[in-house]
């Protein structure tokens, strides 16, 4: 009895494992999950200690053995998933960002997006000017500290706090003067709707940029937002599409395409290389998912898509959430007292540490700043000669742009492009959030490049769910990722082209043929039922069918009842 109960406690123990879920003010949620365990399961487990009602606008993020970033399904077992021993680690993070973080109905949303879209300034992926910057960092710093207290802050002390991947004295001075005489009397609360409604007029807003290269072989980075598809290149946003203009999204291998129709029926299809085809696939399902919820009325109206216009060909998916105008409907049916929220406060956090670990820049003349526009990619030498030296007024949201195919713009159509960061402010710290080959965390190339030393801290988010051993490889300096960078991978040749429409004939010659064979098998085995069909009948009584009856099938059974007889009884004397 002893042993029975022993042995069904063991079976049990290894049907469980652990999990360790970092959230995003950095700390961490642990849990014991069953091994058959759906990834909702784990989504309300996370919700529950939150006290989180409007929960649709979040997702849970892995990486793979292969250094590959997912977001978890919620209805696919986590461990299939996974595809690494327990046990887990991942992480909580925004997957769609609301079109408007003022209409969320809850504070505890609100200052989960807010600590969201801090990390995002902090890592680089949302770009301003320097105006804008100073701005932002002001009210990191009124929600977080309050009130100025020159008894408790003393001179340089908005320094302690860093917000960009890199900053100038003077910028920090800027920040701390709007801090002092501007934000007077503000609370936590209405600091982080202000920075929220602040970050939401930016071009960047709910950019998770993904690397990829041109036609050209340009790199750039492709990323959804809540207003449309975009692309961006250098330090300027080369194309927009909004997503009631985006018909399809496609991919094969690493190719992915983007067909879009805009004004007079002007159709477009953009295409770019991603740097695998783990990546591209990842790319093409964040843009399914981000078009549907964004796009779609109701969730009923949501339909399983495919990669390829062939049924047995590509991968298939379907998004399997809730959409924004759902989502809405839902939140403005909650009734209840707000919960309480416990915020860092000057607790040093990961996404915005107190010690200045990102190289300080001295002020430069205002005219050089403005000579000078620095890329996103900054320290990719393949992008360093695209600046130009006049800005260009930022456009908004609702501006749309008449792209070429894939390409870059050029001269002739800069005035379409919007300029993402001009002056001296140029975030460069969060450039590969997808991996590029064996480098697949967040870690920022650009900080290799420019002499800085990059933190094991800062890029936690990135790395979660890989081993300790790869860790360690992935803090060495980025040379391997910067020759993979510099060397463009060439245009597909007409011998590729011709290469796959061979071999796209020849699965569908293979597939023709195994339907037909299939369909013959069929109908011999009707005609050799006891069926009574007027149909099958005509067929019995013709001459064909009678020779093949008595000269084929016939013989053709009696040799496989045979043949089963005598592996019946050999299995049977054994």
């Amino acid at each position: 009895m002893l042993s029975r109960l022993m042995s069904s406690s063991i079976r049990s123990l290894d049907r469980e494992c652990n999990c360790t879920v970092r959230l995003l003010d950095d700390s961490e949620y642990t849990c014991t999950i069953q091994r058959d365990a759906k990834g909702q399961y784990l989504f309300d487990l996370i919700c529950h200690h939150l006290n989180l009602l409007e929960k649709d606008y979040f997702g849970i993020r892995y990486v793979d053995p292969d250094k590959q970033r997912h977001w978890l399904e919620f209805s696919k077992s986590i461990a299939k998933q996974m595809k690494s021993q327990p046990p887990f680690t991942m992480c909580l993070r925004v997957k769609f960002y609301p079109p408007d973080p003022a209409a969320l109905k809850e504070e505890i949303t609100r200052y989960l997006v807010f600590l969201q879209v801090k990390r995002d300034l902090y890592h680089g992926r949302l770009l301003c000017k320097t105006s804008d910057a100073a701005l932002l960092a002001a009210y990191i710093l009124q929600a977080e500290i309050g009130d100025y207290d020159p008894g408790k802050h003393p001179e340089g002390y908005s320094s302690k706090f860093q917000f960009f991947p890199k900053h100038s004295e003077k910028l920090e001075r800027r920040i701390a003067e709007i801090h002092k005489t501007e934000l007077i009397g503000q609370t936590p609360e209405t600091s982080e709707l202000n920075f929220l409604q602040k970050a939401q007029m930016l071009e960047t807003y709910g950019v998770d940029p993904h690397p990829c290269k041109d036609v050209s072989g340009n790199p750039a980075f492709l990323a959804f937002t809540p207003f449309g598809f975009t692309v961006l290149q250098g330090n300027r946003r080369v194309h927009f599409l909004k997503w009631e203009e985006v018909t399809k999204l496609k991919f094969e291998a690493k190719t992915f395409h983007i067909y879009a129709n805009q004004k007079e029926d002007k159709k477009i299809i953009l295409t770019y290389f991603a740097p695998t085809p783990e990546a591209c696939k990842h790319l093409w399902k964040c843009g399914v998912e981000n078009q549907a919820f964004y796009k779609l009325e109701k969730s009923s109206q949501v339909r399983t898509v495919s990669s390829s216009n062939l049924f047995f060909k590509g991968s298939r998916f379907r998004y399997s959430g809730k959409v924004a105008k759902e989502v809405m409907e839902q939140s403005a049916k909650i009734k209840r007292d707000p919960p309480e929220i416990h915020r860092a406060g000057m607790v040093p956090s990961r996404s915005c540490p107190s010690i200045t670990h990102g190289p300080r820049l001295t002020s430069v003349p205002r005219t050089r700043r403005r000579a000078v526009h620095i890329s996103i990619m900054e320290g990719l030498e393949s992008l360093r000669d695209s600046a130009h030296s006049t800005p260009v007024r930022s456009v908004s949201h609702g501006d749309c742009f008449m792209p070429s195919r894939g390409q870059m713009v050029d001269g002739s159509e800069a005035s379409t492009s919007a300029v993402i960061s001009d002056e001296a402010y140029s975030p460069s710290d969060s450039v590969l959030p997808t991996p590029v080959a064996e480098h697949g965390h967040e870690m920022p190339l650009a900080r290799h490049l420019n002499g800085s030393t990059c933190s094991a801290d800062d890029d936690k988010e990135s790395e979660a769910g890989t081993s300790k051993e790869g860790q360690a490889a992935e803090f060495r300096p980025g040379r391997r990722a910067l020759r993979m960078v510099r060397s463009r991978p060439s245009p597909p040749s007409d011998v590729e082209e011709l290469n796959k429409f061979v071999l796209s004939v020849l699965r569908l010659f293979l597939v023709t043929i195994g339907l037909l064979f299939a369909l013959l098998l069929l109908l011999i085995m009707l005609t050799e039922s006891d069926l009574d069909i007027a149909f099958l009948r005509d067929i019995r009584k013709t001459p064909e069918f009678q020779q093949f009856h008595f000269e084929y099938f016939c013989p053709l059974r009696r040799w496989f009842a045979c043949k089963l007889r005598w592996m019946g009884g050999f299995l049977i004397s054994k």
